[in-house]
């Protein structure tokens, strides 16, 4: 039954409320609850940690229903027993309506255990219980009755879990955690087609949102999941607007992948845990609005409330307040000031919805609003505005060594109805500037040792990068702290590598720098000298490995390169040093350097639009703008680096400056934040480590009409496991993955990519999930605009594209790609 249509004139329909919500009855729960946002990674302590404490020394029992197979509940039970617990107290418990795929028995006869008064008694014994994912009407129908009762086993599950026992579950196991379960649908589908309490097909780029009745064991909100990398903050929005029937006292949740909400019933309180974030959002003051946009009034939606909590953040649900532990307010001390680009596409910083209100808005002095869109493939949509308020604030501090960990709280949220249209039009770069910039190539050979090329916020439990820099450094490691303006992250690397096993004494932070340092009594900007001092330059040559930290890097150059442009005697001894089989490592800047072209500067968009400049203005003008080269060390051979490459979007920059400054035969490297790329000399390999992927930009059969206007631009993705040889540009990939080509697991029309409401909304994310590894598209589109200028980015399948997927760390989809091609071209844009 279709409840309600929602489109561009018939806004209003929106705030009408819909049927009888299904009601929660009031219990006195002792137990508590750990709902997990969907692929939660086996590595993942805090999760595992948070319920096996609460379960206590009692039976853990695991329920499968959701499931097509049983390899996930076998693989949860090994997961446990990974962290201590003995295979005695885990069981997966016979509960399903269906067959499992993966086993010679017929489970569906389990369809009967749950009215069985001699399995349900047992079910008393259990002090946790686990629901793993899949489809979470499966869930739902295994443990309710024909009639829509409760079973004897969902009674009984009620039964301990008042008494004190600990519920949890991921992805569908989130979903039926609250009374109203959201079983199907998108944020668009949300907004355009409403809701339904039958299971619809669609043949449209959105659906509507489907309701069903959930267990209801966390009273107080609407819980949805995969919340940022599916975008489903909308979705969840109105939902609670539509079903919320405690406005005034009730948030709504959204949970992130690999992240949990732990609530405790005794003190009220949501903590967060795990590697992401909690989506709060609150729709009690939420109302119809006129908007004046163009030339025609229009009623959209105001004031939705949006906080975003991270890892230590807590809920007080009772009072509608949070807790932000060992953080720093970003009111009134913002750290960023830049004109922040809107959230248009794949091609927009800092893109997830999180990240995007923490360094755009809330950490930025510069911005009191921003905005992203929301449209189907004839541009009918929405613009989403982010508005600061009296309440809004953001909360920093350091987390996993020294990557930014930011909390959203209470961003005012404006849903506008709009028409986007976008018109090729080649005279939008008539401003572009080409580089002047002239390539030194570095022509020393012979070298024998490697590189550990990180893209930045390197995380210090991140073993596997670690790991690859000290294995292959034979002998005391020097750490450059050039980049940076303190000394902190110096010392915090020399603690990282204490703490995987190098002795302090075999560590130094070597005093190379051409400015001074916050908060040492010491003038170290006197250290520009060293570059050229023999005792520093010999004390170099017999060590085993050098790293440079992250920060402007600028400043690396400018510390180890003359006045004249010529190297120093330091710089020389570094690449004696790496040539005799030494290993060179950096983060961010200490990337940036690598390559003979350094990219010290620019979007994205503003490389694509204006081209590039001559001018450098520091830190900020990494934040946007034309893009800016000077020359880097040149210790890569093989193509441009460049990083943050994931989180800053950048990978319109490097095709730019590739097209212009890089050697077309070769291929260019985006790396990831929290990865690397290692690279062996002599094997001619590089391979990927850590927790993101690298991006391969081959422009070897491009075409360029005009400024900014590519064809046939070739991209690949690869990920821990995968390597690349850079001469041959053969890749390899991880011989566990399997193929999408011809068996792709999703078969769907895709709405274009308008930014952080997008489902899938990083590129990776966007190019894995919705093209290689979608039967039903054979492109895809996003769009990079600001001010009626931009480019329409197509995505498309080639003879030679395919796909890459395996389950990784549990159960996390883990994808590669190879072959992508992407077409660049300007357009006008209009809304209307």
């Amino acid at each position: 039954m279709k409840r309600n249509i929602i489109s561009i004139a018939a806004c209003l329909a929106l705030l009408t409320p819909l049927g009888t919500p299904v009601k929660a009855e009031s219990n006195d729960i002792r137990g508590s609850l750990v709902i997990v946002g969907g692929a939660v990674g086996a590595t993942n302590k805090a999760i595992y940690e948070a319920f096996i404490k609460r379960a206590g020394d009692g039976k853990i029992g695991i329920i499968p229903a959701a499931s097509g197979k049983l390899r996930s509940s076998k693989d949860f039970k090994k997961d446990l027993q990974s962290y201590g617990i003995s295979e005695s107290k885990i069981d997966i418990l016979q509960i399903s309506d269906h067959d499992f795929s993966d086993t010679p028995e017929d489970e569906s006869i389990w369809e009967a255990n749950v009215n069985n008064a001699a399995f349900v008694d047992k079910l008393k014994d259990y002090t946790a219980i686990w629901f793993v994912g899949g489809d979470q009407l499966r869930i739902t129908s295994s443990l309710r009755n024909d009639d829509g009762s409760n079973s004897k086993a969902l009674d009984a599950i009620w039964d301990i879990y008042k008494d004190g026992a600990v519920l949890g579950g991921t992805s569908a196991g989130a979903a039926i955690m609250s009374d109203v379960m959201i079983t199907g649908g998108d944020s668009l589908g949300a907004l355009r087609a409403g809701f339904v309490t039958e299971e619809t097909k669609t043949d449209k780029e959105y659906a509507p949102v489907y309701i069903e009745k959930g267990l209801g064991f966390f009273k107080h909100g609407i819980i949805d999941q995969h919340l940022d990398e599916r975008s489903r903050l909308l979705r969840l929005a109105m939902t609670a607007h539509e079903y919320e029937t405690n406005k005034a006292t009730n948030f709504a949740y959204g949970v992130d992948e690999d992240t949990a909400m732990v609530v405790d019933n005794k003190t009220n309180t949501i903590e967060v845990v795990g590697r992401s974030g909690l989506a709060v959002v609150d729709v009690s003051k939420m109302k119809t609005k006129k908007f004046t946009k163009g030339k025609l009034p229009r009623n959209g939606i105001a004031d939705i409330d949006i906080s975003y909590l991270a890892p230590g953040d807590k809920v007080h649900y009772d009072t509608k307040t949070f807790e932000f532990p060992n953080k720093d307010e970003t009111k009134g001390y913002e750290y960023y000031s830049f004109a922040p680009r809107p959230a248009t596409g794949v091609f927009t910083s800092y893109g997830k919805l999180k990240n995007y209100l923490s360094y755009s808005l809330v950490d930025n002095s510069s911005a009191q609003s921003v905005s992203s869109y929301l449209y189907d493939s004839k541009g009918i949509g929405y613009e989403a505005v982010f508005r600061k308020t009296e309440k809004t604030n953001g909360y920093w501090g350091y987390t996993d060594g020294q990557k930014d960990d930011y909390s959203v709280a209470h961003v005012s949220l404006d849903l506008i109805p709009t028409i986007m249209e976008f018109k090729p039009d080649n005279s939008v770069t008539k401003d572009y500037k080409p580089s002047d910039f002239k390539v030194q190539a570095t022509n020393r050979t012979d070298i024998k040792g490697n590189l550990v090329i990180a893209g930045g916020a390197l995380g210090s439990t991140n073993r596997a990068v670690y790991d690859a820099f000290t294995s292959l450094a034979k002998g005391k490691i020097g750490i450059v702290p050039a980049a940076s303006n303190r000394l902190s992250s110096s010392n915090s690397f020399k603690q990282d590598l204490i703490s995987y096993g190098f002795k302090a004494e075999d560590i130094e932070i070597l005093p190379i720098s051409n400015h001074d340092f916050k908060g040492t009594p010491e003038d170290e900007s006197a250290w520009k000298s060293n570059m050229n001092s023999d005792e520093l330059a010999n004390k170099i040559k017999g060590l085993g490995g050098i790293w440079f930290v992250g920060g402007d890097q600028t400043l690396i150059t400018g510390s180890l390169r003359n006045d004249d442009g010529s190297d120093s005697k330091v710089l020389n001894a570094i690449w004696d040093m790496y040539a005799n089989g030494g290993v060179l490592g950096g983060t961010s800047a200490g990337a940036a350097i690598m390559s003979d072209v350094m990219l010290a500067g620019g979007d994205s968009y503003g490389a694509l639009l204006n081209g590039f400049t001559n001018q450098y203005d520091g830190m900020t003008q990494q934040e946007g703008g034309p893009a800016y080269l000077e020359r880097g060390l040149g210790f890569f051979r093989y193509g441009i680096i460049d990083q943050h490459f994931d989180n800053k979007a950048r990978l319109g920059r490097l095709i730019t400056t590739a097209y212009e400054k890089g050697n077309k035969a070769q291929l260019s490297y985006g790396v990831d934040e929290d990865t690397a790329m290692v690279v062996r000399n002599e094997a001619k390999t590089i391979e990927v480590v850590g927790r993101g992927g690298v991006t391969l930009v081959d422009l070897a059969n491009v075409k360029a009409k005009k400024a900014s206007n590519y064809q046939d631009i070739s991209l690949s993705f690869i990920k821990p496991g995968d390597t690349v040889n850079p001469e041959t540009k053969a890749i390899a990939i991880n011989p566990k993955k399997y193929e999408t080509k011809g068996y792709e697991y999703a078969d769907t029309k895709v709405a274009p990519n308008g930014g952080v409401f997008s489902p899938h909304n990083t590129l990776k994310q966007f190019v894995s999930y919705d093209l290689v590894d979608n039967a039903g598209v054979d492109k895809i589109t996003s769009y990079s605009f600001e001010n009626g200028k931009g480019f329409e980015l197509t995505f498309h399948k080639g003879k030679e594209t395919n796909g890459y997927w395996t389950n990784t760390d549990g159960q996390r989809d883990d994808y590669s790609f190879t072959k992508v091609l992407l077409d660049i071209t300007p357009i006008r844009v209009e809304s209307k």
